[in-house]
């Protein structure tokens, strides 16, 4: 009876699901964004991007082109075989360039993994996670009026996080970091 309450909830909050592109201008120089905009992987080459104001220059970050000032939202992320990630919402105004802290009171409400088994809700202080299982995708589902931020796991129709109280004044684009690739030597 609990799963299929899990499951009607996540259908719930699916309803609200956007197309969600990632926006180029915005990426660090060493992320390859796919031809579509749907994926994001990490390089050791650093391109030679100018550097706009709007392009991430320290940190392995990239925002969605669509943002949103009302209503609800909710986007999916595939995160399956990744050890490190890091991704949510974050106001548009952001700083990008150097000294980001990622936390609620400076524009950014994210869920991470670190060390392939360290989930945190990157609140100020953080919030460590006990996730039974680690999810394959991460559903995000925001309500603009209502000031919330949740994240799901998807395939466990689960909900693994919400910032509550929010207080959203300007528009809101979808942040993802695939965080870089750690070679064993």
């Amino acid at each position: 009876m609990k799963k299929l309450v899990a499951e009607v909830k996540m259908k719930r909050v699916q309803k609200f699901a956007v197309d969600v592109t990632l926006d180029p201008e915005t990426a660090h120089p060493l992320l390859i964004l796919s031809d579509d905009g749907k994926q994001v992987n990490d390089s050791d080459v650093k391109k030679n991007l100018p550097n706009k104001p709007g392009r991430f220059s320290e940190y392995v970050f990239v925002l969605a082109k669509q943002s949103f000032s009302s209503g609800r939202f909710y986007f999916e992320v595939q995160v399956k075989g990744k050890t490190d990630w890091d991704l949510g919402v974050t106001r548009e105004s952001i700083k990008r360039k150097r000294n980001i802290t990622l936390s609620p009171q400076k524009g950014y409400w994210t869920l991470c993994l670190t060390n392939g088994n360290e989930y945190q809700a990157l609140d100020d202080p953080p919030v460590l996670l006990s996730l039974k299982s680690g999810p394959q995708k991460v559903g995000v589902f925001v309500d603009y009026e209502e000031g919330l931020v949740s994240f799901y796991d998807v395939e466990a129709a689960v909900l693994i996080f919400s910032f509550t109280g929010c207080s959203f004044k300007e528009k809101l684009l979808p942040y993802f970091s695939p965080e870089l690739n750690h070679v064993n030597k």
